[in-house]
């Protein structure tokens, strides 16, 4: 009897292409739009994903091949876990990465919650990642993409990181070993609709990126102007409300400096950000929080890894180090530019993921 699949259908390329493989694999799919927010509920007037926007492409790519469709309306958890978690990190002064509490709370969640209750054996999405079960562990594992030609650009590992041993036990990554142009290709050939659709650059549901204008108008809160000061705490000028800086940022300052100056960190208790060189940017360590373990149960001891402390970032060498039970402290080798409270850490041993927490 076939195993049966509940596909994440986001109505893009990735997700369809996932669709054809898993059909060819022998699987019996079901697919699973997540609803997620009403444009008109975040004030968005243009077409973004995750929306009921995406249901009708999603619908068709299931019907092209005779796969039942669901919509699901997780609106209520999406607003919590996602978006209400969104704006109290800006608003504390921190940098959020929505995508991975989504992939946390919703997708990996809540959907695989759901796909159990209508008995599925597994979860499926159009993530670039691999899953593999290591038989001297016990553990399931999840591994970086990879291609034809070795590593592959598009891997996705970094954003799943939170996955648990029961999740990775009941998922399924159909795109672990392809590129996006293979994937392209496939869907042309087999006519879907939306083989050349574009890939989503920005967070879903703040589609023209001004997360300050968008949490304030959610929120209903007002920016609070505040102090400009160097490193010293010497006064320099005003902000405009801290969730409009991010750390790295040059331009939009609203000050001259005669030189190049930098946000290097920002405070909500004291409402003040903090401006230097490009120099006072690079840090070779930091201290994580809310670790998830993925290739071990827990880190009882240093080991010496890589890390990669934003999505698009290279992995670095960095030796990990225990601090209590809850958090960790990276040392890099070489000291790595912005690193950003809030943001994640993700920590490799050649193209498996260890694990990963926030930056605090």
């Amino acid at each position: 009897m076939a195993k049966r699949v509940m596909l994440a259908m986001s109505g893009g390329v990735d997700s369809s292409c996932a669709l054809l493989l898993l059909k060819r694999q022998g699987y019996e799919v079901i697919g699973a739009t997540m609803h997620l927010y009403d444009n008109e509920d975040i004030g968005v007037k243009s077409k973004t994903c995750c929306s009921l926007n995406d249901v009708e492409d999603a619908k068709a790519v299931a019907a092209r091949f005779n796969v039942p469709h669901y919509v699901f309306n997780f609106k209520e958890k999406f607003k919590h876990d996602v978006i209400d978690r969104f704006n109290s990190e800006y608003l504390k002064g921190r940098t959020p990465n929505p995508c991975i509490d989504c992939n946390k709370y919703l997708k990996f969640d809540a959907l695989l919650e759901r796909a159990l209750m209508m008995e599925c054996d597994y979860i499926a999405t159009g993530h670039y990642a691999r899953t593999e079960y290591d038989e001297s562990s016990g553990r399931y594992l999840l591994k970086k993409a990879v291609s034809g030609i070795g590593n592959n650009k598009k891997d996705q590992s970094y954003v799943l990181y939170n996955l648990t041993q029961e999740q990775l036990a009941h998922t399924l990554f159909p795109l672990g070993k392809m590129d996006k142009e293979d994937v392209r290709k496939i869907a042309e050939e087999n006519g879907l609709v939306n083989y050349d659709k574009p890939d989503s650059q920005d967070i879903c549901f703040v589609p023209d990126g001004d997360y300050a204008k968008f949490i304030c108008e959610y929120t209903g809160i007002q920016q609070q102007e505040g102090s400009i000061t160097d490193k010293s705490g010497n006064y320099l000028g005003q902000h405009n409300g801290i969730i409009n800086y991010t750390v790295g940022q040059r331009k939009g300052l609203g000050i001259s400096f005669g030189k190049p100056m930098y946000v290097i960190g920002k405070s909500a208790e004291s409402n003040t950000v903090t401006v230097g060189e490009s120099s006072d940017l690079y840090s070779d360590s930091l201290i994580a929080k809310e670790l998830n373990w993925i290739a071990i149960d827990k880190l009882t001891h240093s080991i010496r890894c890589r890390a990669k402390t934003r999505y698009s970032q290279t992995e670095q060498d960095c030796t990990v180090y225990p601090q209590g039970d809850c958090n960790v402290k990276a040392v890099f080798t070489e000291p790595q530019r912005a690193i950003t409270k809030g943001q994640r850490v993700v920590f490799y041993s050649n193209d498996t993921v260890i694990g990963g927490g926030i930056i605090d």
